[in-house]
């Protein structure tokens, strides 16, 4: 797979969503991702090892991964840096923020998988069902990842939306940034008005 023609389109458009200040920009080392951004765990040539232990919150929100095992990825860049992150809206960030960064592989949870941790799969492998009744993770709109189309295809029976690879599971996610980021910082300040209430 072209990696680099896969995520062209949609990293294209989500630097609008994402844009830095001019002031952070500068922060860079060469032309590559700003300094603040660069995952911050070692370099890791066998990720999948042990990952929710090495890798316990989403860099890019906080949330524990572990939690949200179901809906949590991970990228591997060609660097050996990795990036754990709770939900493939999450990834759609990291991905954004990395453009010098190649993706060795990324991978996605089986949520068809009897488990209680669901195993994570090459997302060149996966089928996901965008949409339906799926619960999102990160957005409103749920991209359900699963190890087979057949799987994919009998969870849309059940809660429909529709069925799509990786690339378009990527796409609804940058589509879905602006309102999903809204969604994100209103439930965050009611959460923050809740917990004022309580202690005062």
């Amino acid at each position: 797979m072209q990696r680099r023609e896969m995520f062209k389109l949609p990293l294209v458009a989500a630097a609008a969503l994402v844009a830095l200040p001019a002031k952070a920009a500068t922060k860079c080392e060469g032309e590559g991702t700003p300094m603040q951004f660069i995952p911050k765990t070692p370099k890791d040539a066998s990720p999948l090892e042990n990952e929710l232990k090495k890798y316990p919150k989403c860099p890019y929100c906080g949330m524990d991964r572990a939690q949200f095992q179901h809906a949590r990825h991970l990228v591997h860049y060609s660097d050996d840096l990795v990036d754990g992150t709770c939900s493939i809206h999450c990834l759609a960030i990291s991905l954004a923020l990395n453009l010098d960064r190649e993706p060795k592989a990324i991978y996605a949870p089986d949520n068809a998988a009897g488990e209680a941790v669901k195993p994570l799969v090459n997302v060149d492998k996966a089928t996901y069902l965008i949409g339906g009744s799926a619960p999102g993770v990160m957005s409103h709109r749920g991209k359900v990842s699963y190890a087979s189309k057949e799987a994919a295809l009998d969870a849309k029976e059940k809660l429909g939306g529709e069925i799509g690879d990786f690339s378009a599971a990527l796409a609804a996610s940058y589509a879905d940034m602006a309102k999903d980021s809204q969604m994100i910082r209103r439930k965050r300040e009611e959460r923050h008005q809740h917990m004022m209430k309580k202690t005062g």
